[in-house]
């Protein structure tokens, strides 16, 4: 007999459990690429939206000898109304408009999340997302030139897009335990920085030759992903034993049916109730005593005990879990400097370094693969160590001063402008990243909720929703600011991760003096 192939075996070493463990790690990554892949393009149309191209008219004389360029800025090809001088606050104010939504949406989003199936919320937001995203591009297509329009499709898909975090985190989470969940995290929530790189590319594309299908695309993909959502995710593992129990019901129905009125008995066995629990896998004959010594085909029957299901956590309940809060404030400052990059790199590359929008665009990128670089680095360190704070403040501390490099080496050539956005982006989406997905996920399921899972997409929104009025704040404070002068933008970036290092100094301290902490395992947040 021929020898099995090596990948063959491979393949089935892994069980059905791992297999779903594996789909839907893949799926909440793309789906969730999508979502970032939908709000790149903004950061790059911007510089499409207002264009230094004022023309050179003659103005007319007596002496045709005489004649003398005059500028007509007012003639200049930038979109209206962003062709004005205060450019800059109004694409402020755009961002703004979308991170407000965001931040006020996320944290009604996490508590609606827990209460309706994952699956529907989530396809309905993707739907909805995809739509407004598409808006914004058919405003190029129609010749729409109204500031409030495009305010309202960007408040609008802010709050469509909450329903996105909580419910991918709770998915994730409610798959992967503890043990490894650090470089778990990490690889996942490499999808923000997929879909910004992703995004970049698409809207770079197109941004030149017409700017509302730098929208349109993305949105038609978001769009189509929520569509294999709804066909494929898969919440909890539960589910899948539930509708296993299910199948099993249908079965021994049917073959009890063939043996009705055996002894006395009527049909006997399981049904599946909406909202029961697997329990038990064993097998149990479901006959009474006095059938005894009757024989009968004994089958494997799937037993599911109906028991409550635990109650949704309040708003002030998540609260107080140990560590919520500290990291929520850490992550509003923190998030706060990675989405002022994420909205306003492509226009400083545009400005300081003197390219086109599409350049600046794919030179961006560059910070994203750090940030995938960093995220992973921050779940491995933290897995190891046993110290999520710990891991985050290092990274907080190295960010600060690598953000004023940046700042004077993107003065001085494209070589060393490529190693600072490598490095910057490493360090400032690394403690964001572990936060948002290993410490939500942690913190969700801490011993203090005796197992209530349910209060794991109530954690995620109030941390991500916390850190997204940082998001909201970041890029406003960045189209005022820079009017000044771009210096002090980059002093605003470094005053805010110094205060996201203040802000988990307790628990840093805490950490270090644990005696607890074991390689590879979290330490446990004591309640206060």
């Amino acid at each position: 007999m021929a020898p099995v192939p090596p990948g063959i075996r491979f393949l089935t070493s892994f069980n059905r459990d791992q297999w779903y463990r594996a789909f839907t790690f893949g799926l909440t990554f793309l789906l969730y690429t999508s979502f970032h892949l939908s709000r790149k393009p903004i950061s790059i149309v911007k510089s499409e939206l207002h264009k230094n191209c004022s023309h050179v008219m003659e103005a007319p004389s007596e002496s045709s000898s005489s004649q003398q360029p005059v500028l007509h800025p007012e003639l200049d090809c930038s979109w209206k109304p962003f062709d004005r001088n205060n450019y800059k606050q109004l694409l402020g104010a755009m961002d703004y408009s979308f991170l407000c939504a965001y931040a006020i949406g996320m944290y009604l989003s996490g508590i609606i999340g827990e209460r309706l199936p994952i699956r529907l919320y989530l396809t309905v937001g993707m739907l909805t997302s995809g739509l407004f995203t598409c808006l914004f591009g058919l405003g190029y297509v129609y010749d729409v030139h109204s500031l409030g329009f495009y305010i309202f499709v960007q408040v609008a898909n802010g709050l469509v897009q909450t329903t996105g975090w909580p419910s991918v985190v709770t998915c994730i989470g409610n798959w992967f335990g503890k043990g490894r969940r650090g470089l778990i995290m990490g690889l996942w929530n490499s999808h923000t920085s997929v879909g910004n790189i992703l995004g970049s590319l698409i809207a770079g594309y197109y941004v030149s030759s017409n700017w509302g299908l730098s929208f349109i695309v993305p949105g038609v993909i978001i769009a189509a992903m929520g569509v294999i959502c709804f066909l494929f995710l898969i919440e909890h593992p539960n589910d899948l034993k539930i509708a296993s129990a299910q199948n099993s019901a249908s079965s021994n129905q049917k073959l009890h049916k063939n043996w009705n009125g055996v002894n006395g008995h009527k049909d006997l066995y399981l049904q599946y109730k909406p909202g029961a629990k697997a329990q038990s896998w064993d097998t149990e004959l479901l006959l009474g005593q006095e059938s005894i010594g009757v024989c009968v085909p004994v089958q494997q029957v799937v037993v599911v005990k109906s028991e409550a299901e635990p109650s949704a956590i309040s708003f002030m309940g998540a609260l107080r879990i140990p560590g919520v809060v500290e990291f929520s404030l850490c992550l509003l400052f923190a998030k706060l400097v990675s989405y002022t990059f994420l909205f306003w790199l492509p226009l400083y590359i545009t400005k300081a370094a003197h390219l086109d929008a599409k350049k600046a665009g794919d030179l961006s990128t560059l910070f994203d693969v750090g940030g995938i670089v960093g995220g992973i680095l921050a779940g491995v360190l933290s897995d190891k160590m046993g110290k999520r704070a710990t891991t985050c403040a290092v990274m907080l501390l190295l960010a600060a001063p690598t953000l004023y490099g940046f700042s004077m080496m993107s003065q001085f050539g494209l070589g060393p402008t490529i190693g600072m956005l490598l490095v910057c982006g490493g360090l400032v989406n690394g403690p964001y990243a572990l936060i948002t997905t290993a410490v939500s996920a942690d913190l969700g399921t801490h011993k203090s909720l005796k197992g209530n899972a349910r209060a794991l997409s109530t954690v995620t929104a109030i941390i991500d929703g916390t850190g997204s009025v940082g998001a909201a704040v970041g890029p406003l404070l960045a189209g005022l600011l820079s009017a000044q002068g771009w210096d002090q933008v980059f002093y605003m970036l470094m005053t805010a991760d110094f205060l996201a290092l203040l802000l988990l100094l307790r628990l840093v301290m805490k950490e270090l003096r644990s005696d607890r902490n074991r390689p590879g395992v979290a330490v446990e947040l004591k309640e206060h």
